[in-house]
């Protein structure tokens, strides 16, 4: 990893992802969102079967976007670097193959419900609190805060959160389905690391399908999943081995029909 505030580590097919930027209250500047991608990527090229998003210390999971990071950035890269670049990250997290549980440690605030909304399964210490204050800042949920969380919490949960500035501790968080599971102060990893065992007793393969078919029945990817379940299904049939052997051998295929 390029940036150690972003720490991975896969061990017995489990990746635990950690943002260890405690000071800033686990906010993410550039290079921490180019971390993100690559661990994502990393991921991906590991046997890691199921991943656990979490942040280092018990005060914040992540403030979101670093004010200091993007409210010096003229309009034009606020716009083109900024937010494309986290929408990249987000994007890629809220994809993996594999199930993401986040662990909520700390307050999610703004980017870090964002973040947290990329997860398969949110788990909540009891202390935390969530909320989307952008507005508040003059800015808008900008890494898909108005579009993914409304797909995942509903529409109107988030208008209450992002224009009506409404911030919700975890119990009440857990009755509006913000969060799948409220836990002691402290005890959130040991639950998503049980969470983590019983994905590993699952099919591999059916899991990450279903993973898929349920992400574009929200919306999330729908054209890779079509692309990506085709070629599947194309790759299976033979048709491919016929193909390149003959090409390998300068000759016409022979397709069975």
């Amino acid at each position: 990893m390029s940036d150690p505030r972003i720490d991975l580590v896969v061990t017995d097919r489990v990746a635990r992802l950690t943002l260890r930027r405690p000071e800033k209250l686990n906010a993410i500047d550039a290079d921490m969102v180019e971390a993100l991608s690559k661990a994502c990527r990393a991921i991906e090229r590991s046997d890691a079967r199921v991943a656990i998003l979490t942040g280092e210390g018990d005060r914040s999971f992540c403030a979101g976007g670093d004010i200091d990071a993007w409210s010096c950035l003229d309009a034009d890269t606020f716009a083109r670097r900024w937010l494309r670049d986290g929408h990249d990250a987000f994007d890629a997290l809220a994809r993996l193959s594999v199930p993401l549980i986040a662990v909520l440690n700390g307050h999610a605030l703004g980017g870090g419900l964002e973040l947290a909304a990329c997860a398969d399964l949110r788990i909540a210490e009891a202390h935390v609190k969530i909320g989307q204050p952008e507005p508040g800042l003059g800015i808008i949920p900008g890494w898909s805060g108005t579009q993914r969380a409304s797909r995942r919490f509903g529409a109107q949960l988030v208008r209450r959160m992002a224009l009506f500035g409404e911030v919700y501790g975890a119990e009440q968080a857990l009755s509006l389905g913000l969060v799948d599971r409220v836990v002691a102060k402290g005890e959130g990893l040991a639950s998503a690391q049980a969470d983590a065992a019983r994905v590993l007793q699952r099919s591999p393969r059916a899991t990450e399908l279903t993973k898929m078919l349920i992400n574009a029945a929200e919306g999330e990817e729908s054209e890779r999943v079509v692309e990506a379940l085709a070629g599947a299904v194309a790759a299976a049939l033979g048709d491919l081995t016929e193909g390149l052997a003959a090409y390998r051998q300068k000759r016409s295929p022979q397709f069975n029909r």
